[in-house]
């Protein structure tokens, strides 16, 4: 009798526990979700806030940001962001510079086209530049973006003055034998509470703080422009390895790196420094993939190689 007495208090003991867990999980999960609800309203009025125009072009929408004088920088952002990225990471410069900041393909406010190739995104720069009466500019490119900047320089040089690489995805030495056909996140977590829920994991995976969710939200209206650049951009270079010659550059280069950066390889930099003519190089011991804490330092890197090349 004793036995099965304390058989159904032990029993009862883990239906507690067992319960108790799943409701602090189930009041977890419910704050996070109004949390995450409140991000993605205030997230959308963020991006109102930068004041955006649209271009209506032959294969679509393209929504940009335009704002400065000066000598252009276009702008091309990485995976998860839009027009908001792109001029955040010009923002230093907007005071001497002319900022072009336009949502890549799947991004706020931009369509896509065809199979929405670095090619085809490059035609689209080319053909907004038209619209805004803008002979040439200085490429800026970030992570993934760097393969359509890379394309745009190739295709483009009559239109390119320099292009200036951030933390990015960089072309093969030799023509890989293998590759990743799809390098990013996998679509079902391409939504809002999924990401949230997962931002803590943003540091130790990443390199970058928990708080980057917040520039990402919403991201349903990032999502297209996410598994595009996971299937399509971030695979180019290795699967169109004969169409990158990096070597027939006809414009100077500035490409910059953290050692630190856990997703864009430093080492896959260095090894392709070689192939890329007229090239300085700035490498940063720290900093991650957004080489936090040095804004100043890159600010007059950039502003010098745009210096040079004026007078040069």
């Amino acid at each position: 009798m004793g036995k099965s007495v304390r058989k159904v208090r032990y029993k009862r003991m883990w239906i507690y526990i067992v319960g108790s867990i799943l409701l602090v999980l189930a009041i977890y999960l419910i704050v996070q979700g109004i949390r995450c609800n409140i991000a993605v309203k205030e997230g959308k009025e963020r991006l109102v806030a930068y004041g955006a125009k649209t271009a209506n072009l032959s294969y679509g929408d393209m929504s940009y940001v335009d704002k400065g004088e000066g000598e252009v920088i276009l702008s091309v952002h990485g995976i998860f962001g839009g027009y908001d990225q792109a001029y955040d990471t010009c923002k230093d410069f907007s005071s001497d510079y002319r900022i072009l900041a336009p949502s890549r393909f799947g991004y706020p406010g931009s369509d896509v086209l065809g199979k929405g190739t670095p090619a085809e995104q490059a035609f689209a720069y080319a053909e907004l530049l038209d619209e805004l009466g803008i002979d040439k500019v200085y490429l800026l490119a970030t992570s993934a973006g760097g393969s359509i900047a890379i394309r745009f320089a190739l295709d483009y040089p009559e239109r390119t003055k320099g292009l200036i690489l951030y933390c990015s995805a960089m072309p093969c030495t030799e023509k890989p034998e293998k590759y990743s056909e799809y390098a990013g996140p996998p679509a079902f977590l391409c939504n809002d509470y999924a990401m949230f829920l997962i931002s803590p994991l943003f540091e130790p995976i990443m390199g970058m703080k928990p708080s980057t969710i917040y520039s990402m939200l919403p991201v349903k209206d990032r999502k297209e422009g996410v598994i595009l650049d996971a299937s399509v951009t971030n695979p180019d270079m290795a699967r169109n390895f004969d169409t990158y010659q990096i070597e027939a550059l006809q414009v100077p280069s500035l490409i910059l790196h953290a050692k630190d950066d856990k997703l864009a390889n430093y080492e896959d930099t260095l090894n392709a420094l070689g192939r890329f003519p007229n090239c300085r190089f700035i490498s940063f011991e720290t900093g991650g993939h957004m080489m936090v804490g040095h804004s100043e330092e890159i600010e007059k890197a950039v502003s010098e190689f745009i210096k040079d090349e004026i007078y040069r």
